[in-house]
């Protein structure tokens, strides 16, 4: 810092600095008065046509779909070489630590989060997190979203890239959501039992029954079983909200993934049109942070469904 304050005393620091400047603000301004149109790029998810027939999908596949495969890969790949270290024995390699660092890392959590029952949920909770996280930063590798075919659209000819963000595409995170969803009500079925029912279907009152020896005549034991029946019906009508909001419930989760997704795509496609060099790093930057940010919200939003699908009530108890 020394040496850095020193040079900037003399006039050659000063030129050397004022020159830097200038270099990057030139470069900077290169994409906005370059003068040339930059081609149509397809900012949404598209089909790649293909030149044959696949038994699924026909003639065309979801740009997201190459890079699920590629994400996938590499997950299985981490997977299969930490496997191979760990079998082979011996001192640690520095990959197997970090393998193992962040793994334990993401245990304490979820059990400092969660109930007891969280070791249940670890395996699942660690794929929406890897799976989500590793898709959104292969987002931002180079040739996403800038390789592709040309094909029309809305009558104009419109870049299609070859690879796309998994999580771009609005049926990936609706299958996440889903699946998240589904996995919450199948850890409570295993946990409660029938009892978990009681959460969709219950038109039981937690206050007892009144009954001629215990209630009061007159105007007070009238309020008293119009109050027990009011109970009933209000719990049952909460019932049915809940299965409702179960219902519901996979589009924000979905929605709320894949929006951020798009926009920090969108994002990142602005500023390289506006600064064509230097500034959008800083975003890049941003996005790896983003990426992971949003996985973590995923997988954490999903551990707290499933700590309350799985966490027993008095009524609950009583009624088994």
């Amino acid at each position: 810092m020394d040496k850095f304050s020193a040079l900037l005393k003399t006039r050659r620091g000063r030129l050397i600095l004022l020159g830097g400047i200038l270099a990057i603000a030139v470069l900077c301004g290169v994409g906005i008065l370059g003068g040339e149109r930059l081609p149509a790029i397809s900012l949404a998810a598209e089909e790649i046509p293909l030149g044959f027939s696949l038994p699924v999908f026909g003639d065309h596949i979801p740009n997201t779909l190459p890079a699920t495969w590629l994400t996938m890969l590499i997950l299985i790949g981490i997977g299969w070489a930490y496997n191979r270290a760990w079998r082979r024995g011996g001192a640690p390699s520095r990959f197997q630590v970090a393998v193992e660092t962040v793994c334990e890392g993401m245990l304490g959590f979820i059990e400092s989060v969660g109930n007891e029952h969280s070791l249940r949920f670890f395996p699942l909770l660690a794929t929406f997190f890897f799976f989500i996280a590793v898709s959104n930063w292969c987002g931002i590798l180079p040739g996403f979203g800038s390789i592709g075919v040309w094909a029309e659209h809305h009558h104009e000819l419109e870049l299609v890239p070859f690879l796309r963000s998994a999580n771009a595409h609005l049926s990936t995170t609706l299958a996440l959501a889903f699946v998240s969803v589904a996995a919450t009500q199948y850890y409570g079925f295993r946990v409660l039992g029938a009892s978990f029912l009681n959460r969709y279907i219950n038109f039981r009152a937690s206050s007892a029954k009144p009954t001629p020896e215990t209630t009061p005549k007159g105007f007070q034991g009238m309020i008293a079983k119009v109050s027990y029946y009011v109970e009933i019906i209000a719990n049952g009508f909460v019932g049915v909200l809940e299965s409702i909001l179960e219902v519901i419930k996979v589009l924000p989760f979905s929605f709320r993934l894949f929006g951020n997704i798009v926009a920090g795509e969108v994002l990142l496609f602005v500023v390289s049109y506006l600064f064509a060099f230097v500034f959008p790093v800083i975003f890049l930057g941003l996005e790896l942070f983003v990426g992971a940010i949003q996985a973590l919200i995923f997988a954490m939003l999903t551990l707290v469904f499933m700590s309350v699908a799985t966490t027993s009530h008095g009524h609950e108890e009583g009624s088994h």
